[in-house]
């Protein structure tokens, strides 16, 4: 579960903003989300939402712009990669941002508990019960709500997408993570880790918001109470096989043993870089952005106001 602070939701310390209380809450969809219509339909039932359907490009500005006429709370329905291009806005303000699960991925949402039914997670949108402080990581300036990598599966969601309207998400996900096995690369990259450089030559650089835990059933989820830091994991092994192998071990071990053997490397920090030497495809949050070198990691806590079940007792 992402690290975080709660608070009950309360009228008082709100003076730049309108009151919660008779204001229709702003809920943005993604116009061009396969759910799109399924969302705005089961969503349009739930009193005190604003459903505004645009396209995704326009999301931010949108985001921005409500943020800017004193807004109190934002609602957001989607998965990981639309939510977080409201986060990006939402940061280091005093807004409220409400999560409704939509999306192909919802890790966000579920690790902070919101409910994937549509019309509890609108009901808690609307009469929501705590606000939680959320850390969020940065890439570059860019808000990380859970991961980022670089390499394999950045590879991997460029083929994906491209395949998936032919063969559907899950197939397409097969077929690329196969193509990918069978013509294997590495990616030089430099590690800056407090004033000391590491040169590798991998398949896979990998860093998640919060510590990690790899073993099944968690499978790369947070760890609860985990350490409050950026977790990165660069793999050395470079063969499909090899690395066939230690996911293997990662499932059954779990990441503080694949972090002792000499086929990963695995870190907890607050800041580091990267340097590729040339403009680079990053996944953040699922999504694809091209970056330039170096490449530049940082936590940052308590951020974001999500809002969240009520935790009883």
């Amino acid at each position: 579960m992402p690290a975080r602070r709660e608070r009950n939701l309360s009228r008082g310390g709100r003076s730049p903003h309108r009151s919660l209380v008779d204001t229709i809450i702003p809920l943005f969809v993604n116009d061009r989300s396969g759910r799109a219509g399924e969302l705005c339909d089961t969503l349009g039932q739930t009193r005190g939402l604003g459903i505004r359907r645009i396209p995704p490009e326009e999301i931010a500005e949108e985001v921005a712009r409500e943020i800017e006429s004193g807004t109190a709370r934002i609602a957001v329905a989607g998965g990981d990669g639309t939510i977080s291009t409201a986060a990006a806005h939402v940061a280091g303000k005093e807004v409220e941002l409400a999560v409704i699960p939509g999306g192909t991925l919802n890790h966000f949402a579920g690790d902070l508990g919101i409910p994937a039914d549509l019309a509890e997670a609108s009901a808690l949108a609307t009469n929501g019960g705590a606000v939680a402080l959320v850390d969020v990581g940065r890439v570059s300036g860019r808000v990380m709500l859970n991961t980022s990598s670089i390499g394999l599966y950045s590879a991997f969601v460029r083929d994906r997408d491209r395949i998936e309207r032919r063969l559907g998400y899950r197939l397409a996900s097969v077929v690329a993570a196969t193509r990918l096995l069978l013509r294997l690369r590495s990616v030089r990259v430099e590690l800056e880790v407090e004033g000391r450089v590491r040169v590798y030559h991998t398949p896979l650089l990998f860093v998640g918001v919060g510590e990690r835990e790899i073993r099944v059933p968690m499978l790369g989820a947070r760890v609860k109470n985990g350490r409050r830091q950026l977790h990165l994991f660069v793999v050395r092994r470079r063969s499909a096989w090899g690395l066939i192998g230690l996911a293997v071990l990662a499932a059954f071990r779990g990441s503080r043993e694949i972090s002792r053997t000499t086929h990963v490397d695995a870190f907890l920090l607050d800041h580091f870089r990267v340097h590729t030497h040339r403009r680079t495809i990053v996944a953040i949050d699922g999504e694809l952005v091209t970056l330039d070198s170096p490449l530049e990691y940082r936590i940052e806590r308590d951020a974001l106001r999500v809002v969240v079940p009520r935790v009883e007792g």
